[in-house]
């Protein structure tokens, strides 16, 4: 396993990363004993941070999580989780809620800090509303030892821009966007380099997209974006390919790229993507999948409110 180091935080964290809302239910009913065992997979085969958030699951995958770490030492795993977001429609950034959440997850994962807390999914509600309280939360829990370092996650890039420009983060979590069909996250890059802020990267299969099974129905990637990215994979499959395999393979190549997380509750997939991101990547293959996905390159979606997506139609 590849470690990099995470901006300024000076923490070195794996090229992939364990993203934990597959115990929460989140694609599929899970077993807690096979969750519980793919964490320690995960932790026994290099990777050392784990991302969750109260969302996941509506607090399962945090309870599972808790359960799953209490026998790891502490020293093993860095772990983040997020605050802000609790359900479909139920968001709520204002300082109290911030650190009650804080309290929340620590008691679910059994722990008394977290290295990284990400505000989560802040494009649902106006900006002025995280930066009244939560940024302000951020640096309270900060100075109390809850948590180490602070961040936000998002889909749209401008969630970060417009963080960037009002406040210092250490870190911040997108997805979707260093993908073999999306590497709009690269034009960020200086950005957050100049600032010292560490980048996680989530979800190198688009959500699905970039795969052999069938598409969840509530994706919101258009009809075209669907359609070309089972062209690339049908093109994987009469090759003997794996689309997925090279999806990870490319998300965790990029040295600019600290960290990709992956979500699986299942200890032999956990496995197997420890196992690609060691395996030399098939360039030709790679060649012809960027471009069969060349029409759709860097098309994304609406994600949260205008303010957040001023290119995008509504």
């Amino acid at each position: 396993m590849k470690y990099r180091t995470l901006g300024g935080t000076g923490l070195q964290v794996s090229a992939l990363s364990f993203g934990a809302s597959s115990l929460g239910s989140v694609f599929r009913e899970t077993d807690e004993s096979e969750s519980i065992r793919t964490v320690e997979e995960a932790v026994d085969s290099g990777i050392n941070l784990i991302d969750v958030s109260p969302y996941y699951g509506l607090t399962k995958a945090e309870t599972v999580l808790g359960k799953a770490i209490a026998s790891i030492p502490r020293d093993r795993f860095l772990l983040s989780t997020k605050a802000g977001r609790y359900g479909d429609r139920e968001f709520d950034f204002s300082e109290r809620r911030i650190l009650q959440s804080v309290e929340e997850s620590l008691a679910r994962l059994q722990t008394d800090y977290v290295d990284i807390l990400f505000l989560h999914d802040i494009e649902f509600v106006p900006f002025d509303e995280v930066a009244e309280g939560a940024f302000r939360a951020l640096e309270t829990l900060k100075q109390s030892g809850k948590i180490r370092f602070g961040g936000v996650s998002g889909l749209p890039l401008t969630v970060f821009e417009k963080a960037l420009a009002h406040t210092s983060l250490d870190a911040v979590l997108s997805y979707c966007h260093y993908s073999l069909n999306d590497t709009s996250l690269l034009s960020l890059l200086p950005l957050l380099e100049e600032w010292g802020v560490g980048l996680v990267n989530a979800s190198p299969l688009s959500m699905g997209l970039l795969g052999h099974r069938p598409v969840a129905e509530w994706h919101p990637a258009s009809g075209e974006i669907k359609r070309v990215c089972r062209e690339a994979a049908a093109y994987c499959e009469r090759q003997g390919a794996d689309l997925a395999k090279l999806a990870v393979q490319f998300a965790t190549a990029n040295e600019r790229i600290p960290t990709t997380l992956v979500s699986t509750a299942n200890p032999e997939h956990i496995r197997r993507n420890v196992q690609w991101t060691e395996e030399p990547m098939d360039e030709s293959l790679l060649k012809e999948v960027l471009r069969i996905l060349e029409p759709i390159r860097n098309q994304t979606w609406v994600s949260g409110l205008p303010e957040y997506n001023p290119e995008l139609p509504s």
